[in-house]
């Protein structure tokens, strides 16, 4: 039986606490890094879906009229129907700037945004062939 002088011990130590904090500090050191790179990364699929939709229109454009659109369209959140000889709309809420140079025969569409604030510019292009490069991954720099 416990006397009404006996003490209970109840809490943690200051020790204790230190310890917590520092194993918090580490696994946050190692999960921020990783979810920035994904949530880069899913802001990429924006310029990936809008390029491939620009290059499905431009090919439905060039088999009505023999050529792709030579309107040299731009579009960003300033100008969102550069892309209407085409049937795209850029969002207001775009990241991604989009520019496009065209001939008869070829296009060139090229996305370009700062998704993290850094000094790299992610980069994406697709041409006539449906080819989709990432030039500039700004995910890894």
């Amino acid at each position: 039986m416990l006397s009404k002088f006996h003490k209970s011990n109840k809490g943690f130590t200051l020790i204790e606490l230190m310890i917590v904090v520092v194993i918090i500090g580490i696994l946050a050191a190692l999960a921020i890094p990783r979810f920035m790179r994904s949530t880069t990364k899913a802001k990429m699929s924006e310029a990936r879906q809008l390029l491939k939709q620009i290059y499905t229109m431009q090919r439905a454009f060039r088999q009505e009229n023999n050529t792709y659109t030579l309107n040299g369209a731009s579009a960003s959140a300033a100008a969102q129907n550069g892309f209407a000889a085409i049937g795209v709309e850029v969002g207001a809420s775009a990241r991604y700037a989009y520019a496009m140079t065209a001939a008869a025969n070829t296009f060139l569409c090229t996305a370009t945004a700062d998704l993290d604030d850094d000094a790299a510019v992610d980069t994406w292009t697709i041409d006539q062939n449906g080819t989709l490069t990432h030039t500039i991954d700004d995910s890894v720099l």
